[in-house]
């Protein structure tokens, strides 16, 4: 076999139909986000970054770089083993408090990242619920399909957020089976909201576990940060509630919570906790910081959600394409992966305006995209940038017919 051959005509194809992903060389700059330095063919320039995860600018809070370097001048770089051997930090445990106390669940575990803490969580839930099914909407994220997959579970796929063909498909199954419903509370992609409340009605009326990512919400809704959940009352009927500390706590790491035993079960349980290095003792300060300082300053999130309001209330006078979502994630639909990226690259090329487009498999064909996230930092300046650029590229690649269609 030519097996050069094979992978140059893997990379052409995904180039061919444009599936094939470009990073983009930017370096963030402390204190001045959402600016930032493009390394690009003609070096470095300052743009503009509308499609970053740190949704509240904690990656350059000053309590949380102050954390940090705290912690490398205390505890230095890594942590020299796992959780089990060596590598079980007093930042860790710290984290792990206030993450449970974030949900007001029990317990609280800290993985490396958010798909590794579904990958462990779900693949170790199947395997030690015997002949278990979950169930599980059809737009949740990769690690949880992953996770699923890996648990060796019987799964039932619903139509997303369709809570009566959730119902028909778990009222099908023997009562006495183990059931997990494994959904998001914010999707990262279209920017909708789960409903929370009528799944969990769902799940207690036939005995289901309930699974629900906060991802996307973690730090952004509730009175304290505590997600969508926290937000509408509904932790307390969330068996596991799984975030992420890399978005809007602005650091990086994974979590799960819920009640002490089942934190207790996934961490011994759990291949991919107990078999790798622990998360850095500088990460885990740097996210308790930013974990602290979200409960404690609502004002924050407050001011994003107002400035996507705005931007998304301009986006639409404009007649961008954008979903009338009700969430901070506001996504610009293109329609096609090859306008998608050229919309992109003259975005950056001539606007100095970084957002990466979205294309199959991320979305699905003919659903491509452009994910605008508004944050506390971008200013009414930055916004009519924006606007304005989207509407001259959209008219240059014909996207977008016309101003008067607005």
């Amino acid at each position: 076999m030519d097996y050069l051959q094979k992978f140059e005509a893997v990379i052409a194809d995904m180039k061919m139909d444009g599936r094939y992903r470009t990073f983009i060389q930017v370096e963030r700059l402390a204190g001045e986000f959402p600016e930032a330095l493009w390394h690009g063919p003609h070096g470095p320039r300052r743009v503009t970054v509308w499609c970053s995860n740190d949704y509240l600018g904690m990656g350059q809070q000053p309590d949380v770089l102050a954390a940090m370097h705290s912690s490398i001048d205390r505890s230095g770089a890594g942590t020299g083993g796992t959780r089990n051997i060596s590598g079980n930090q007093s930042q860790h445990v710290a984290l792990e408090t206030s993450l449970a106390d974030l949900h007001s669940k029990e317990a609280a575990l800290v993985f490396t990242s958010g798909w590794i803490s579904n990958l462990a969580a779900l693949s170790t839930l199947g395997k030690v619920l015997p002949d278990a099914v979950i169930f599980s909407d059809e737009l949740n994220h990769n690690s949880m399909i992953e996770g699923i997959r890996r648990s060796g579970a019987e799964k039932r796929i619903f139509r997303h957020n369709d809570v009566a063909h959730l119902d028909e498909l778990i009222s099908a199954v023997d009562p006495a089976r183990p059931k997990i419903v494994a959904f998001e509370s914010v999707y990262s992609m279209d920017g909708d909201i789960a409903p929370i409340g009528a799944i969990c009605d769902i799940a207690e009326r036939y005995g289901a576990l309930t699974y629900l990512d906060e991802v996307h919400a973690v730090g952004m809704y509730g009175r304290r940060g505590g997600g969508i959940a926290d937000r509408d009352g509904l932790a307390p009927r969330i068996t596991i509630i799984e975030g992420t500390l890399a978005k809007a706590f602005g650091v990086m790491g994974g979590y799960v919570v819920g009640s002490a035993l089942l934190i207790d079960v996934i961490r011994s349980l759990a291949n991919s906790f107990i078999f790798t290095t622990s998360l850095c003792p500088h990460l885990a300060a740097g996210a308790l910081a930013a974990v602290e300082h979200v409960k404690a300053h609502p004002e924050e999130r407050a001011m994003q959600a107002a400035n996507a309001a705005k931007l998304k209330s301009m986006l639409q006078a404009a007649g961008v394409p954008v979903l009338d979502t009700p969430s901070h994630i506001l996504p610009v639909i293109i329609g096609n992966a090859h306008l998608c990226r050229h919309t992109s690259e003259r975005l950056l090329e001539n606007h100095d305006i970084y957002a990466q487009p979205i294309n199959f498999p991320t979305v699905a064909r003919g659903q491509e995209r452009l994910r605008i996230t508004p944050t506390p930092f971008h200013t009414d300046e930055h916004m009519t940038t924006l606007v304005d650029a989207l509407v001259r590229v959209g008219l240059e690649l014909g996207w977008l017919r016309s101003k008067a269609a607005a």
